[in-house]
Order: C-alpha cells, then sequence, then structure tokens
C-alpha cells in the first residue's frame, strides 16, 4: 500500500522537478545580475529551501493524517500545492521575462500564502504550524534580497 507521506514527497519532487525543467538556460540571466553586498549566504539558499521543502511535505503529512480524506483535508492539500507551486515559479518566471519585479511579486506572494496556511492549519496541527515557520521567516528574506537587487540592476526590473 501506497503510504501518504510517499504521495506527498512524489507530488514535490515532481512540482520541483518541473520547475527545474522549464528553467533551463534562463537561470544565466540572473547568475549575472549584481547582488547586494550583504548578500553573503547565497551558497547557504540551496540548503535553506531543502529545508524549508522538506518542512512543507512534512507540515503536510501531518495535516493529512489528522484527517485523511476529509473535504477540509482536501482544500488544505490543494493550498499546500499551491503554495509550492507558487514557491517553485520564482526562477522559471522571473528568468523566462528577465525580471527581478516579478520576482519579487512572486516571493511577497508565497509569502502571504505560507502565512494564511499557517493560519489555517494552526487547528487542526500545532506541529504542522512550526514546520512552516522556516519558510515563513525566509520568505520575507528571499524577498526583500531579490526587491535589492533591482536598483543594482535597473535594466532588469
Amino acid at each position: 500500500m501506497i503510504k501518504s507521506w510517499m504521495v506527498i514527497a512524489a507530488i514535490g519532487t515532481l512540482v520541483a522537478g518541473l520547475g527545474s525543467a522549464l528553467t533551463g538556460g534562463d537561470i544565466r540571466w540572473f547568475n549575472r545580475l549584481q547582488r547586494p553586498r550583504w548578500l553573503t549566504f547565497e551558497r547557504a539558499i540551496p540548503i535553506i529551501w531543502t529545508v524549508i521543502f522538506i518542512g512543507g511535505g512534512w507540515s503536510a503529512y501531518l495535516v493529512w493524517e489528522a484527517d485523511p480524506g476529509s473535504q477540509l483535508t482536501w482544500v488544505l492539500m490543494v493550498f499546500y500545492l499551491i503554495l509550492e507551486i507558487v514557491t517553485i515559479s520564482y526562477t522559471p518566471v522571473m528568468c523566462k521575462l528577465r525580471s527581478l519585479t516579478v520576482g519579487t511579486i512572486i516571493g511577497a506572494t508565497g509569502g502571504l500564502l505560507s502565512y494564511l496556511l499557517a493560519i489555517s492549519v494552526w487547528p487542526i496541527s500545532t506541529w504542522a504550524v512550526v514546520l512552516l515557520i522556516p519558510y515563513m521567516i525566509w520568505s520575507p528574506i528571499g524577498t526583500y534580497t531579490t526587491w535589492a537587487m533591482v536598483p543594482l540592476n535597473p535594466e532588469d526590473r
């Protein structure tokens, strides 16, 4: 029998893989952009996102297991999926459009959605909310970083 955590992990991996495939060579545009001098932690960003995605998947698992298959649980699973799609869309959409402003908007949208999701799952599982905290902390930092890159790269607003 397939376990719920396996399905959640497979969907998360599929969405992440699709986002990566859609980015393709467009990432070269982003890599050539000027960064703020204070951005000394860029090499840690893949690790940060790995922690965030594992926490988000585990959070979804806890919510699912609290009331498997109920209408509310399905709605929340769609909410988790939307959050992941918005998050994963940051790089391919921003790079395809070559717009840091679009990246900032996507980042802020993900941040807002993470807070709304946390509020939505709070009555179901406090631990599910705790597992979303890394996203809720990182999203404003990542969004601010993208926003701070706009004046450094005026041709890529």
